[in-house]
């Protein structure tokens, strides 16, 4: 009998493993939005001055932190940055400086202080995907976790971010934000 329920819980687990990997967040492909428009370009969609606001949910669905972020990204060539300036609802800030360079065929490659090895993005249509391993501060208690981000382009400009992460294939977070160019650099581009 204990076999019974040992095999049924393994068929079990291994079903929720292979429809988890084909449906929802993660079974998303950078192929499927290939050819929608409007077309993400990392050096003018993350580029200049970024007014950025979200909230973080935590591993029970509830939001645990709202946050609003100046972001500014500069290019040279095929190299860039993109320094991010975080202010969380609890009056804690944060800072990071992505470190971006482009590859062939939309792929590029990332680093930041925070982050374990090096990130993996891809363009593809109106989107960009990365995965990367990144170390929480000790603050938020030191865990490293797995990464997939989203971003979706949309007609007016303003980029959605949907990213979760997780631990030991479990989601332990998911973050939520809009990124869109800060009042003064819109209104610098309606006048061009």
């Amino acid at each position: 009998m204990i076999l019974n329920w040992t095999l049924i819980i393994l068929v079990l687990v291994g079903l929720s493993v292979v429809i988890r990997g084909r449906v929802g967040f993660n079974a998303q492909d950078p192929q499927y939005y290939s050819g929608s428009g409007p077309f993400f370009d990392l050096k003018t969609h993350l580029n200049g001055a970024i007014l950025c606001e979200g909230v973080i949910y935590g591993p029970l669905g509830r939001v645990e932190s709202r946050f609003v972020a100046n972001m500014f990204g500069d290019w040279s060539d095929t190299t860039g940055t993109l320094d991010e300036f975080f202010t969380y609802s609890t009056g804690t800030t944060q800072s990071r400086q992505w470190r971006l360079t482009l590859g062939q065929g939309g792929k590029f490659s990332a680093v930041a202080d925070d982050i374990i090895g090096t990130a993996e993005g891809v363009v593809s249509g109106a989107s960009v995907r990365m995965k990367y391993r990144i170390r929480l501060p000790e603050e938020a208690g030191g865990h490293t976790l797995s990464v997939t981000d989203w971003l979706y382009l949309t007609d007016n400009g303003t980029i959605i971010n949907r990213s979760q992460m997780r631990k030991f294939g479990f989601k332990v977070a998911e973050l939520v934000a809009t990124m869109r160019p800060a009042p003064a650099q819109a209104a610098a581009q309606a006048a061009e």
